[in-house]
């Protein structure tokens, strides 16, 4: 019922925003990849609120717990079933909102499906659910590296409408870590984060772009017709909450372009076939072909604000709504982490999928 995700290597999260947790079980990880929950616990602090000071002041350790599906530091080969308990609940701010709709937010969408919702803090539809995404995601990446040295790094490059300029290299972790809004140019990452620190002072909030590349991916990853590659990327982004947009490699800017300019000529690389440039951005026919895959993710503005709203309330009375509670004025720092998540659980799908209809994929014992 949308709470899964995955063919081979399947994960499915549970939990709302103020019970009493979050988790995760993942299905289909391989045998005797060593992992402890230290793995976990470096993607779940990346994540996490109260980073700093341009975002949610929520205090959460996000403390990863593995209760299944692992022993004495290696993978069983069964389901592994993570839990990270909620600490820092604060339900009483969201009164209000158990009968007044909050614009642009999943209240009402939700009210309406099911007859029945969970107000505090958006329930299910809250963010805090990804920590799920971001926990499975981190075995995905160990199991990518572990296997392939396939990196996955995503970084954002714009916030409102300031923009880095563009890059041509992949970044490393240090440089997207380098600022509290994981933008790795310095200059522009100052003015984002003093963009970001306004909005808060005015109650006020915006949005910004993600882009991701994926480095080392083998070329042959993504099944014809309807599980493209991209496809599946799309999926997996579009289902990260207040994302309203995708595209891979030139994206919209390729409409503009001639087929004589946008066309990627295939080269000779040092014996191997690549090609002269990557407009396609790592994907031809929803295949990847062996070049680094990329693509950009669109976030709105965090729905709740500190400013009086007009609205309605569920039985369709006009009235008004100032937001409460602690909310990002900004979610896509935090949001670079779930974007390098989805994208490794997509690969690692692809990548089991592959070995599947082609070959084997164990790890060794030592």
């Amino acid at each position: 019922m949308g709470n899964s995700f995955g063919t081979l290597f399947r994960i499915s999260t549970w939990g709302e925003s103020h019970g009493g947790g979050i988790g995760v079980v993942i299905d289909g990880c391989p045998p005797r990849l060593p992992l402890s929950e230290a793995d976990i616990q470096f993607e779940l602090d990346r994540r996490r609120p109260g980073q700093s000071d341009i975002t949610t002041p929520r205090k959460e350790s996000d403390t990863a717990k593995i209760v299944s599906g692992v022993f004495e530091g290696k993978t069983l080969g069964t389901p592994i079933a993570i839990y990270v308990p909620n600490g820092d609940q604060r339900p009483s701010a969201y009164s209000e909102m158990k009968d007044k709709f909050r614009p642009s937010h999943a209240d009402f969408t939700y009210q309406t499906k099911f007859g029945i919702r969970n107000h505090e803090g958006g329930g299910r539809s809250s963010a805090r659910e990804t920590i799920g995404r971001v926990a499975a995601g981190a075995i995905a990446k160990k199991i990518l590296f572990s296997a392939a040295k396939i990196e996955t790094r995503a970084y954002i490059t714009r916030v409102h409408d300031i923009e880095m300029p563009a890059i041509q290299n992949f970044p490393t972790l240090e440089d997207v870590e380098a600022s509290p809004v994981r933008c790795p140019h310095p200059e522009t990452a100052e003015k984002m984060v003093e963009r970001i620190r306004g909005m808060r002072s005015e109650g006020d909030s915006v949005g910004g772009i993600i882009e991701c590349r994926i480095r080392n991916l083998p070329v042959g990853l993504g099944v014809p017709v309807f599980d493209r590659l991209e496809a599946d990327l799309a999926k997996a982004m579009l289902s990260i909450p207040a994302t309203k947009g995708f595209e891979v490699g030139s994206g919209f800017e390729g409409s503009l372009m001639r087929g004589s300019e946008h066309n990627d000529t295939f080269i000779n690389k040092d014996g191997s076939i690549g090609t002269s440039s990557n407009r396609s951005g790592g994907v031809q026919g929803g295949i990847s072909n062996g070049e680094d895959l990329i693509f950009r993710v669109a976030f709105k503005p965090t729905a709740t604000i500190i400013q009086n709203q007009n609205t309605v309330d569920k039985d369709g009375n006009e009235t008004e709504l100032m937001g409460r509670g602690r909310h990002d004025p900004c979610v896509v720092p935090r949001a670079v982490p779930i974007v390098e998540s989805m994208a490794a659980l997509v690969i690692i799908d692809h990548w089991m999928r592959q070995h599947a209809q082609c070959g084997s994929f164990v790890f060794e014992s030592k």
